[in-house]
């Protein structure tokens, strides 16, 4: 079977059988549309090491519109996606190579960046609340911080999926999993001061108030886009004196900092930023670290 006609059956069984987001199949097109872009449209049995050797290379000293190389993690995305599409192939009885012969590249451990006490404190002070638009960014702020929800999963919010009484709702996030989330008092109150002060009916939880795609041709408000609340984040940070970059995934680092320094465990932790593996969780070792080593002094015979 040619590569192009089994790779289209694939995003097909994405889509039906695992039910993936439609986010996910357009990377796993990217990225496997790039191995025809490398090789052509060759068969299936004929992608070997020494094929996926070249591709990685290829890779490696591929440029983007920001770079003059991919980085490795980029990289294993592709490779992440080729693996995915073999085992789909060994279920399909596909002649192809196995997934297990392909193995990632090594990456560094990210480098976590977070907000203190005192720089959170600044951030959440610098948007003007008398106005409407304000108190929405006052509110977006304390919701980001006290929930560890990912950007994506903040802009699909409607009003109506956020119990602001019992301060907990259900989200949908990576890999269309359900967890719950839970929000403090300040931020409850944030949110229902400006749901308190909005006139309009429209069903978004954050929308716009300026730029040409305020309303759309029917007059109706639109939501805020993901890159909306990263350029929001980014200019309360810089009004709050705040040199390094501050993200959306900042404060969910910060989320998650706060809960660990304050005698959370990992896997409660894992559990609401609603990681899959808890290695991912682990990045946050700059705060279990300092933990162990009092743990070491304490109880370790001198």
């Amino acid at each position: 079977m040619l590569f192009a006609k089994a790779k289209t059956d694939f995003l097909e069984y994405l889509e039906i059988e695992q039910n993936r987001s439609q986010k996910t199949i357009q990377n796993y097109d990217h990225y496997l549309t790039r191995l025809i872009d490398f090789a052509g449209d060759i068969k299936v049995s004929e992608i070997d090491p020494e094929l996926i050797r070249k591709w990685r290379l290829w890779l490696n000293r591929l440029g983007t519109n920001t770079s003059d190389e991919l980085g490795k993690t980029t990289q294993n995305y592709h490779l992440i996606a080729l693996r995915s599409f073999l085992k789909y192939c060994a279920k399909r009885d596909i002649p192809a190579l196995t997934a297990d012969k392909i193995e990632l590249a090594r990456t560094k451990r990210k480098q976590v960046t977070f907000l203190n006490e005192d720089e959170l404190a600044r951030i959440f002070e610098q948007p003007d609340t008398a106005s409407l638009a304000g108190l929405r960014d006052r509110a977006i702020l304390e919701l980001l911080f006290s929930s560890g929800l990912r950007v994506s999963e903040l802009v699909g919010l409607d009003r109506d999926h956020i119990n602001l009484k019992r301060r907990e709702f259900m989200v949908r996030g990576k890999g269309q999993k359900d967890r719950p989330i839970f929000i403090s008092a300040q931020a409850a109150d944030w949110i229902e001061q400006y749901l308190g002060r909005r006139q309009d009916k429209a069903r978004p939880l954050f929308i716009r108030y300026s730029g040409t795609k305020a309303v759309d041709t029917s007059g109706n408000f639109q939501r805020l886009t993901a890159r909306s609340i990263q350029r929001l984040v980014a200019r309360y940070a810089l009004l709050a004196g705040i040199t390094k970059h501050v993200s959306p995934h900042t404060m969910r680092h910060s989320f998650a900092t706060d809960l660990l320094m304050n005698g959370a465990d990992l896997r409660s932790v894992q559990a609401m930023l609603g990681h899959s593996n808890i290695a991912t969780t682990q990045i946050y070792t700059h705060v279990t670290d300092p933990h162990l080593r009092a743990i070491h002094e304490k109880f370790h015979r001198k």
